[in-house]
């Protein structure tokens, strides 16, 4: 057999399976969706057709392409699209079956040596191949409807200063330098847009992008994801505004022309940019009967042209205001005003107000316009939405993702010198602490139109863009197909289960709580949580040091993942989305000398010094891509599959434990978690994508090399090795037996969980049960076990503090397990109420001790809710039939759920 061949249970071929919308919520309006579904190992060859049904045995149209292969060469992963809207309430049926329902629209695309014409039977976009235009058209019903699709960043080259003196600023457009066609139909075609912003007037290009665009067959909207990488000089390059804009054209006359911004809660602001109304009520009557024409203009309907109407009506129209330009401002999370005027010499006059504004604007008359959606749009403020020239023959809507109105995007770290592991938990190093490299997606739709929607339906087309809807296979099946690692359904019917369960949906519940109470929102922050917090100030220690932004520390996106996976919950599964998308680009760096390593916890994401492979790793994203096919997020996987040789510039224990002149012979130096599990996390994924069998030959090497370490996984001082990334190789750096206690609390566990279903390498398999089983083991034991295999019965060797030092009792539980010793089993279940369990307990804090109310609960840390979360969900599954009955007796008062830091204060390199 092959290696990484897998001796898999029997596998039958693929049952169908049942789908539902995210939060059985129907799709608002039609649209086109994109999903993952995983299978059993070897049930599902590579080549194996689909068909999707509908619940009344309608067939659907349906594309799907492969995401991931077992080694053996059966589907792992399938990425699926459809078309379907709120006639579709669900479920579905995905079955093996002839693919794409006969009869409808398809998806085509038609290239020339300067474009790209998509054509979806709705809507024809053209792109360029090269050029100052994303989109240089979009045509509904034979008409240009918006064209001259750009985008726009205003940079200033300094902070905004004192009145008298004001920075100077440029204007950057961005241009196209490569175009990929990545999917072509039937029913789902990609372009990948890259480039970078070019200045108006000048020579410099900076700022990199890459916007991918969505197309799906009879439909006219185009979903577009944009992200920039920031390669600017955080002491100059202060970004004014960032985002983009069309020109849509107007051909009909002034009292044909709607603006439009969807509010709130359902709400819009929908206005003519010219009310045929005025002075006491005084209107114009259709000239064919009928009355009064102003509810029918207010609907955005067509009303007659001015000739037609008396000469006393005309009078009217000439005389009444006409309004050039609307604006509307999401300064903050808790406000947005509308202002609109009527040319530039003259003033702007708020005209509406609200507190969370949903994100679309339109423009555009009886004959056509554009709508444009962004999603989290006030979660991610400054933003705001413009509509200019609207008198004209052809008006600019811009979607500002970086409001111009706001203070420019200040990138600058918040002090000019450190503040130490021991008074901040900080560890600042010389030009380390920069944002060059960091990057930042975000996620828009555009709604081309023949006419102007009417009012309900602009409403529904703000709902859609707002929130996207999604396909998901229930939690019962995903947890039968292991594809995402070992967690546990919800189960509630013993005392002790409920405690369990009660206590994690209450410490979900109570971040939730905290990202709103704490406003956890804006451009750059939005996805995070804090790390730790203070219970004197009654705040989360958002100025101190390393005590801030969390920056997935330990384990807190697959701590929401598995949350999601188990429950299937929508809630939770747009937490761990906007999770992901923040850590996956702003806690990373994409480019530059850090390429490759993220950063981990700082009042600025990018701002500790500590660059490590554990924070980009693919381990983190996974879960979002394979579920939702994002193909950005694959991009970021396939970006650190080499990032083990950034340990020759940035060894990660540089500064906790420098190497000695014998250890500098090798070309670095790792720990074996979370360093080695971080890059396999990197290669499986790889692997499994590709099916590219030199990604898992870097995994042996290293299993091969540990093996042959003198105590295996067990080795050297805090489990540091020499290292090789030209080999992968692993050599030993001392003849001692070592521990670490990160080695597998920030992912490590779960990726090793992830490997074991698909690498069988005996070796591997025996060396990390040792690990598990025998976390406090002498020399001799560890020795005499490479041999037997068996040493450390009755978790003689992994008590509270052996299964402590080497990654929780989730261990123990993983040596249950495997061994069936029913003494692991007791260490790990002991673990899982030590504090009670049950909900988690809050008090209210209010009047002059707060800014603002908040429910305080200064026992959690991020890292304790984390790390916590994580065993209990594994511990659930791994020991299912050892879980007690009743619920013991709670912990003694003064114990908590994770202390200040979550591991005793300790550094991010810093040994046990």
């Amino acid at each position: 057999m092959a290696l990484g061949a897998v001796v898999a249970r029997a596998a039958s071929p693929a049952a169908p399976v049942t789908l539902s919308w995210l939060g059985d919520t129907p799709a608002p309006a039609s649209t086109g969706v994109s999903w993952g579904v995983p299978w059993p190992k070897g049930a599902v060859p590579k080549d194996q057709r689909f068909a999707l049904a509908a619940a009344d045995g309608t067939m659907l149209p349906l594309q799907t392409w492969p995401l991931a292969y077992w080694p053996d060469g059966s589907l792992k992963w399938s990425g699926f699209a459809t078309v379907a809207g709120p006639e579709r309430a669900g479920p579905f049926t995905l079955a093996p079956g002839d693919g794409t329902a006969a009869g409808g629209a398809t998806v085509r695309i038609r290239q020339t040596e300067t474009t790209i014409e998509v054509q979806t039977g709705a809507l024809t976009c053209r792109v360029l191949k090269r050029g100052g235009s994303l989109i240089e058209s979009l045509r509904v019903d034979g008409r240009d409807v918006a064209r001259l699709g750009r985008l726009v960043c205003i940079v200033q080259d300094g902070p905004d200063g004192s009145a008298e003196v004001a920075p100077r600023r440029e204007r950057f457009e961005g241009r196209l330098e490569q175009v990929t066609v990545e999917q072509s139909g039937p029913v789902r075609a990609v372009l990948k847009l890259e480039g970078r912003h070019q200045a108006a007037r000048g020579s410099r290009a900076w700022l990199p992008f890459v916007v991918r665009l969505y197309f799906y067959a009879g439909q006219t909207s185009v979903r577009l994801v944009h992200t920039i990488i920031y390669d600017g000089d955080d002491q100059k390059d202060f970004i004014r505004g960032l985002g983009l804009e069309f020109a849509v054209p107007l051909r009909e006359e002034r009292q044909n022309r709607h603006v439009r911004f969807s509010g709130e809660n359902g709400g819009l602001w929908a206005e003519p940019i010219q009310p045929m109304v005025g002075r006491g009520g005084r209107v114009v009557n259709h000239p064919d009967g009928g009355g009064n024409v102003y509810p029918d203009q207010l609907e955005g309907k067509r009303v007659p042209d001015r000739a037609r109407y008396s000469a006393r009506e005309q009078g009217l129209l000439d005389d009444w205001a006409v309004w050039d330009a609307f604006k509307l401002v999401q300064a903050n999370a808790d406000g947005f005003s509308v202002v609109k005027r009527t040319n530039p010499q003259s003033a702007w006059i708020p005209c509406g107000a609200g507190r969370r504004a949903s994100g679309l604007v339109f423009v555009g008359d009886a004959s056509g316009g554009l709508g444009l959606s962004v999603k989290n749009f006030w979660q991610s403020h400054p933003a705001s939405l413009e509509v200019d020239g609207a008198t004209s023959g052809e008006a600019t809507l811009r979607a500002w993702l970086w409001s111009p109105d706001a203070a420019p995007m200040d990138m600058r770290h918040y002090d000019t010198r450190p503040h130490g592991l021991e008074a901040a938990y900080e560890d600042v190093q010389p030009g380390l602490s920069t944002p060059l490299g960091v990057a930042r997606t975000s996620e828009l739709t555009l709604f081309p139109s023949a006419t102007v929607p009417a009012r309900a339906e602009t409403v529904k087309l703000a709902q859609l863009g707002s929130q996207l809807p999604l396909l998901v296979a229930s939690p019962r099946y995903l947890h039968s197909v292991r594809a995402l690692g070992l967690w546990s359904l919800p189960d509630k019917s013993t005392p002790f289960k409920r405690a369990v369960e009660t206590q994690l949906e209450g410490t979900l519940a109570y971040y939730q709580t905290q990202i709103e109470q704490q406003r956890w929102y804006g451009f750059w922050d939005f996805g995070d949580v804090m790390h730790s917090y203070d219970a004197a100030r009654h705040v989360w220690n958002y100025d101190l040091g390393g005590m801030a932004w969390d920056n997935t520390e330990l384990g807190t996106d697959m701590w929401l993942w598995l949350s999601f996976l188990r429950t299937g919950r929508a809630d939770i599964f747009r937490m761990a989305e906007a999770m992901t998308r923040h850590t996956s680009e702003v806690d990373c760096y994409h480019l530059g000398p850090l390429a490759g390593l993220g950063s981990r916890h700082n009042v600025r994401h990018w701002g500790c010094g500590a660059k490590e492979v554990r924070i980009s790793m693919a381990g983190l994203k996974r879960y979002y891509y394979y579920l939702t096919t994002d193909e950005r997020t694959g991009d970021l996987m396939r970006e650190v599959v080499n990032a083990d040789q950034k340990m020759i510039e940035f060894d990660p224990m540089r500064i906790a434990q420098p190497a000695t002149e014998a250890e500098r012979r090798y070309p670095t130096r790792v720990r074996a978690g979370p360093d080695w599990f971080a890059f396999v996390s990197n290669w499986m994924t790889e692997w499994e994508r590709t099916g590219d069998t030199k990604w898992r030959d870097k995994i042996v090497a290293g299993v091969e090399s540990m093996l042959a370490l003198p105590y295996w996984l067990k080795s050297g001082r805090n489990l540091v090795y020499g290292y090789d990334p030209a080999t992968g190789k692993l050599y030993p750096l001392s003849n001692e037996v070592g521990s670490y206690n990160l080695a597998t609390i920030q992912g490590g566990a779960q990726v090793v969980f992830e490997l074991n279903e698909f690498f069988d390498h005996p070796g591997w398999h025996r060396m990390w049960l040792q690990y598990c089983r025998l976390g406090s083991a002498p020399a001799d034991v560890l020795k005499r076990d490479q041999e037997t295999g068996s040493e450390g019965a009755g978790a003689r060797y992994v008590g509270e503090q052996g299964a402590g030092s080497q990654g929780t009792p989730r261990l123990a539980a993983y040596a249950y397990w495997k061994t069936r010793d029913a003494a692991f089993a007791r260490v790990a279940t002991a673990s899982l109420l030590r504090f009670g369990g049950g909900p988690v307990t809050t008090t209210r804090i209010e009047g002059h001790l707060v800014l603002n109310p908040v429910d305080e609960a200064p026992r959690i840390s991020t890292n304790g809710a984390a790390q916590s979360g994580l065993s209990a969900i594994e511990i659930l599954e791994l020991c299912a039939d050892q879980l007690p009955t009743e619920v013991p007796p709670p912990a003694p008062p003064g114990e908590g759920r994770g202390g200040r830091g979550g591991r005793g204060g300790r550094g991010p390199v810093a040994p046990k």
